[in-house]
């Protein structure tokens, strides 16, 4: 499983600023990705979402801030 990790930089620090994970998931969305698990829009903080790349290999998107 491939995971990325929004807000938080290689050391799992707090970034100042990033693309929140309801955004990323707008944008999978709109260009017709499938998501096998979503983050709840009408939330803000941590949150996770997950799809499965074209070789079905499982995309972990995991917000921790």
């Amino acid at each position: 499983m491939l995971t990325f990790n929004p807000g938080w930089d290689k050391n799992n620090k707090p970034l100042e600023s990033f693309t929140d994970i309801r955004e990323l998931q707008h944008e999978l969305q709109s260009q017709g990705l499938s998501l096998l698990n979503e983050a709840d829009e009408n939330t803000s903080g941590p949150a996770s979402l997950m799809l499965l790349d074209p070789d079905g290999n499982p995309i972990l998107i995991d917000q921790h801030v």
